[in-house]
């Protein structure tokens, strides 16, 4: 639908082409986007259950995991409920509010993952190089804290993107080669000036990500630093398994998010951002369970005594 003015059309909705416009190929798609959706949002409900209930994984790092699995099921459901339904009904389109409140909620959740990974590195700078004072620095005050901070800061992040958009009008076309309303993809559709949205992309939308990786990377300077002086080989190998799970996941989430987001946009095309966007947003968050439990005895114990709901013992 559109509305006709004198020498504009403003659109009240797009249109979300998908990945592919191949009957054969949506059928696939679907049921693949569908058992990933399921996959991650128990992956992470498993996580986020065995940590509540297992006293032993009531410590900050199993904290923040724990708000991290959350937010990445909050994450994959603002675009994946929408592909599906969109697949089931036939009808592609997305109203102009939902597409907003959509690409809202996506950067909100975003910047949250980048700062609960950074909080998490943090975790581990402490515990592995200041072991004496970690029971005394990373308190539960604290930790409640910097996930509030994560959440507020995003929040921000999240609103200023949204707000700077409704500026904007759409008027040559509403085809959005996308899954889900991004805000890439919707600052080349605007048909008006989009100089301060990018500039607002480059400065402020950096900081949730930049601003994170970077303190990423100085934590673990120190971290391997540290690990480096340690002079039994088990020794390293004992803390580098504790920080091998969040590297994983911090490379996976932060290398497809800064190729899309921050690199020239001549080398940009639609088919290589969506592809980076389905790694981020849905391939990652289903992995980080198995990245997390899979290289830790102590959640691997938790995961067992829930899924067999054998009393769990502790000290």
């Amino acid at each position: 639908m559109a509305l006709e003015g004198a020498n504009l059309t403003l659109f009240s909705e797009f249109l979300l082409l998908g990945l592919s416009e191949d009957p054969k190929q949506q059928q696939l798609l679907f049921i693949l986007f569908l058992s990933m959706y399921l996959v991650m949002g128990l992956g992470n409900l498993l996580i986020i259950l065995a940590i509540v209930t297992d006293a032993r994984l009531h410590t900050p790092m199993y904290f923040f995991l724990a708000s991290l699995a959350f937010v990445d099921i909050c994450f994959t459901s603002t675009t994946i409920p929408k592909m599906l339904a969109n697949h089931v009904s036939g009808h592609k389109g997305i109203p102009y509010a939902s597409c907003l409140t959509q690409m809202f909620f996506f950067i909100w959740f975003a910047g949250i993952d980048s700062f609960l990974l950074t909080a998490m590195a943090y975790d581990r700078y402490m515990a592995i190089c200041h072991p004496l004072h970690y029971a005394t620095s990373v308190t539960p005050q604290l930790c409640g804290l910097l996930v509030a901070a994560s959440w507020a800061a995003a929040f921000g992040n999240a609103l200023t993107h949204t707000v700077l958009l409704t500026r904007l009008s759409f008027c040559t076309h509403n085809r959005i080669p996308h899954f889900f309303c991004d805000l890439s993809p919707l600052l080349k559709l605007a048909c008006s000036d989009t100089f301060l949205n990018n500039a607002m992309v480059y400065t402020v939308g950096a900081l949730p990500i930049i601003t994170p990786f970077v303190g990423i990377l100085l934590s673990y300077t120190h971290i391997f630093a540290a690990v480096l002086r340690i002079p039994s080989t088990r020794g390293k190998q004992k803390a580098f398994s504790t920080c091998g799970s969040h590297l994983s996941v911090v490379s996976l989430f932060y290398g497809t998010l800064i190729g899309v987001y921050f690199s020239p946009t001549s080398s940009h095309t639609a088919q290589k951002d969506t592809a980076a966007a389905v790694m981020y947003t849905v391939v990652t968050p289903m992995l980080n369970p198995f990245i997390y439990s899979l290289r830790n005895s102590d959640m691997k114990g938790a995961l067992r005594a829930l899924i067999s709901r054998r009393p769990i013992l502790t000290l």
